[in-house]
This record gives C-alpha cells, structure tokens and sequence, in this order.
C-alpha cells in the first residue's frame, strides 16, 4: 500500500519520534535520580507517597528548564500532580501578564486550604 506522505513528512515524523524517546529517557533518568534523592513526600502539600501511589508523585523543575538536571538534584523538587498542576498554571498566568509575586511567578489570590485547620477540628 503506498503511503501518502511526503519524504519531509516521514523526516519530520521520525524526528518527532525520536524527541519524544530522547525525552522519555530523559525524564526517567532525573525521576528516578530524584526519587533516590529526596523523600516520598509533595514539597508543597506534604502528602506522603508509597510504592502503591508514586505515579502520583511528580518530579518539579524549579527553574522550568527540564534540560538543567545537576547531579545533586538542587533544580528538582517532589510534587503531587495537583500542586505540580497549580504550580505550572501560576507560572503561565505569570507569563501571561498576570499579577506576580515572588520570584516573577503569579502571586496567590485564593488559599484552597484556608478553613482546613477548622474543618479538621470538627
């Protein structure tokens, strides 16, 4: 069966194929180094992790330069999706011309947790 792409198309498809395995590879390696490194636990939330939920557990490039992996792990923090999600999304509203606050990120206007300690309380 002939193909339908151009031969551009397929260079283009293998070199798409190819940054996405160099990335997978690349993100396996600082997770796993990461993992070694710090405690199972979100910077953020403090939720804890086990083996049974660690694909819950994300690996936050401070600077938001997934290239800058030191050995020592000092670009890498441990996050849970949820604040790893809130994370990336201040940071684009940042950049979006939002409001900033701290090292040029968006400041935080709502605290989702507030009125926790109260409703631990009860």
């Amino acid at each position: 069966m002939p193909s339908n792409k151009t031969p551009d198309s397929s260079r283009l498809d293998r070199v798409v194929a190819e940054a996405r395995r160099n990335a997978e590879q690349r993100e396996q390696g600082y997770r796993e180094r990461a993992l070694k490194l710090y405690p199972w636990v979100c910077g953020r939330c403090t939720r804890e992790f086990t083996r049974d939920n660690l694909q819950q557990l994300t690996v936050h490039h401070r600077d938001h330069n997934h290239d800058n992996n030191p050995p020592d792990g000092s670009n890498w923090e441990l996050l849970c999706i949820y604040c790893h999600e809130n994370e990336h999304s201040r940071y684009l509203e940042a950049d979006a011309g939002g409001s900033t606050g701290e090292n040029g990120l968006a400041a935080a206007t709502h605290n989702p947790f507030a009125a926790l300690k109260d409703l631990l309380k009860k």
